[in-house]
């Protein structure tokens, strides 16, 4: 037997190719099983109707198939965080909305169970003619909640999205984060089992977001599933359990949510390996980059918090420069600046002409980062023009320091009791 959202039995869900079926309740751990997803999209080239008029029944070339998920299967058990990730157009946004019931797949089946919520686009399942208030009892209510149900949570609604002077206006007037608040609030109010999240978090202020990071992890406290969608590799590792990585709409990496990031950036590191170098073709180039061990004088691509390490940069420059800059930074995977220098900076710009092959070495004792991943770059020029070569990505190096610490910086933490 299988069982709706209300815990009523559909014979339209209990039928087996059902494409949103509901899943039986012996299968008590799993909220979303879904198999051999797929789905497709067309593409036309013939935008007017005239011009669909004068290809019609010729539709090669004018047509064109684009699978936006491709044989996608994979269980959601209850009480799970789950994080979907990939680049722009890599199927994350398509799956969420297939879950959630607002599209259906081509092939293949999604079977969830439990009361969902969902915020997948800014301003979905809201008129803007109408108020807040109205907007939330029809949001609710396409929610699955009862106009009686609805008054119940309407003062908690209204106090959690901050927005009461304006409760009574046209939503057409909201602002974007106005939109996002009352979505949110509307969502975590009806008490979901499974909450679908895409990336429209990220349009609400710095408070409002903290807030809503509290409310998701009270979620995670009580036993909630949450499925979400974000570019934020810090919100996936922080908030998430597991993760899935999509690739023009395949399953590249589902696991553990640090695997998952990590071949992420591999993924984008690949993809920018040709991208990082800048030429301004004004004579000067890196020829080499390398991260060395200040005691072995090995190169190295792994490092422990508290190691001593140099950056050996060898530039060169095909005429005398009597003046010139070399700069070397530590990025996160993301861009974040961790560290940043030059010979400038230093002290020692322009000390010697320079002209041919030289090398430049910083010293960097003592160096803690945080567990992850960095990206080094590296830069050489001239003080007007301090980057007319520079690499983005020169070298990369993976700090290790176990699971004592979170954040870009690594220190030596203790605590005492008394």
């Amino acid at each position: 037997m299988v069982y709706n959202l209300a815990g009523v039995c559909s014979p339209s869900a209990c039928h087996p190719t059902h494409r949103n079926g509901f899943l039986k309740v012996t299968d008590s751990t799993t909220v979303v099983r879904i198999n051999n997803l797929s789905k497709r999209f067309v593409i036309r080239k013939d935008k007017s109707i005239k011009e669909r008029l004068t290809t019609f029944g010729r539709s090669a070339g004018f047509r064109e198939d684009f699978y936006a998920l491709r044989d996608v299967s994979l269980e959601i058990p209850a009480g799970s965080t789950v994080g979907l990730i990939g680049a722009n157009g890599s199927g994350k946004s398509t799956l969420l909305k297939t879950i959630g019931g607002i599209i259906q797949p081509t092939t293949g089946t999604v079977q969830r169970r439990g009361r969902l919520a969902a915020l997948l686009e800014l301003g979905a399942g809201f008129h803007p003619d109408l108020t807040g208030r109205e907007n939330v009892y029809l949001n609710a209510s396409i929610l699955g909640l009862t106009t009686a149900e609805t008054d119940r949570h309407f003062d908690a609604i209204v106090d959690f999205s901050g927005i009461e002077k304006f409760i009574d206006t046209q939503v057409k007037f909201y602002s974007s984060g106005m939109y996002v608040r009352l979505a949110f609030a509307i969502a975590v109010h009806v008490d979901p089992d499974l909450l679908l999240v895409d990336e429209v978090l990220a349009v609400g202020d710095e408070p409002f977001q903290r807030k809503c990071m509290d409310k998701i992890r009270s979620f995670q406290h009580e036993g909630r599933t949450i499925v979400l969608v974000s570019h934020s590799s810090e919100t996936v590792g922080d908030l998430c359990d597991r993760g899935i990585m999509l690739k023009s709409g395949r399953v590249l990496f589902d696991g553990e949510t640090k695997g998952a990031l990590r071949a992420l950036r591999a993924e984008f590191e690949a993809e920018r390996a040709e991208e990082t170098t800048v030429d301004f073709g004004l004579g000067q180039k890196i020829e080499s980059v390398a991260l060395v061990d200040a005691t072995t004088e090995e190169v190295v691509t792994a490092i422990a918090p508290g190691q001593s390490v140099r950056l050996d940069i060898t530039v060169s420059s095909d005429v005398v420069l009597d003046e010139w800059v070399v700069g070397m930074g530590i990025d996160t995977p993301l861009g974040q600046s961790v560290f940043g220098t030059n010979t400038r900076l230093l002290g020692s710009a322009g000390n010697a002409p320079l002209v041919g092959e030289r090398t430049v070495s910083f010293a960097l004792p003592d160096l803690r980062l945080g567990n992850g991943q960095y990206f080094i770059h590296a830069s050489f020029g001239t003080p007007a023009e301090e980057s007319a070569f520079r690499i983005a990505q020169a070298a990369t190096v993976e700090s290790q320091d176990g699971t004592r610490s979170v954040g870009v910086t690594s220190i030596a933490a203790s605590y005492t009791t008394s």
